[in-house]
């Protein structure tokens, strides 16, 4: 897609698990939080000028869902939920999708920001996911937030992918809506303030009563 190159881009990368365990409320809930997110953005003067968002879901396997996006082309993708848990497929397609898709600077002109990337599971990786977490970790690509959800996650697990960790305080539909409208108050923050330096949750709003900040 044609694009200003003369904008410096936001990149957002969602990566959403899909896998069995996500059935039923919690698929919903995903679906109903990136309609609110989508709502948010665009209602954002600032979010609507540099914000670029794709989804990546993982099941069994991981795919980009929808590619790189400017906000107002974006189509919601149809989610569904089964098979296992293919995080480090995800990450791995995460990396690639930043080096074919996020435009660098050159010595004329300035690349798009660093992204923003939210990761959200309700379990363990069923795949080879280690060498793919360090490698992300080690690159230092932008700023990467993970979130578990439910009693079945590991948090040494999201710890070796980021240091920013969240966790969700229970499983139910109300709190994936309260995740998302954090990530959606994260995205317009950072769009409001791209010039400071990503890495880390300082710079984003408190996240709210249900989601607790993992030390």
């Amino acid at each position: 897609m044609e694009y200003d190159d003369t904008i410096r881009r936001l990149p957002v990368y969602l990566l959403l698990d899909c896998s069995g365990s996500m059935s039923g409320e919690p698929i919903e809930a995903v679906r109903q939080g990136i309609d609110h997110l989508l709502s948010e953005l665009r209602g954002d003067p600032n979010a609507l000028e540099t914000v670029w968002l794709s989804v990546i879901t993982f099941s069994s396997v991981a795919r980009q869902a929808v590619p790189l996006t400017e906000l107002l082309d974006f189509e919601e993708p149809s989610l569904t939920a089964g098979g296992t848990t293919a995080m480090g497929g995800a990450l791995r397609l995460l990396m690639s999708e930043i080096e074919r898709e996020v435009r660098r600077s050159t010595p004329t002109q300035k690349g798009d920001w660093k992204p923003l990337v939210f990761l959200m599971t309700d379990g363990n990786p069923t795949d080879t996911w280690e060498d793919a977490a360090d490698d992300l970790k080690q690159r230092r690509l932008g700023t990467v937030i993970a979130c578990g959800a439910g009693s079945g996650v590991d948090e040494a697990n999201l710890k070796r992918i980021t240091d920013n960790v969240v966790m969700l305080t229970d499983y139910t539909p109300d709190t994936f809506k309260a995740f998302f409208a954090w990530v959606s108050a994260s995205v317009m923050t950072t769009s409001q303030k791209v010039a400071a330096a990503p890495g880390d949750l300082d710079g984003l709003p408190p996240p709210p009563p249900k989601i607790t900040i993992v030390q």
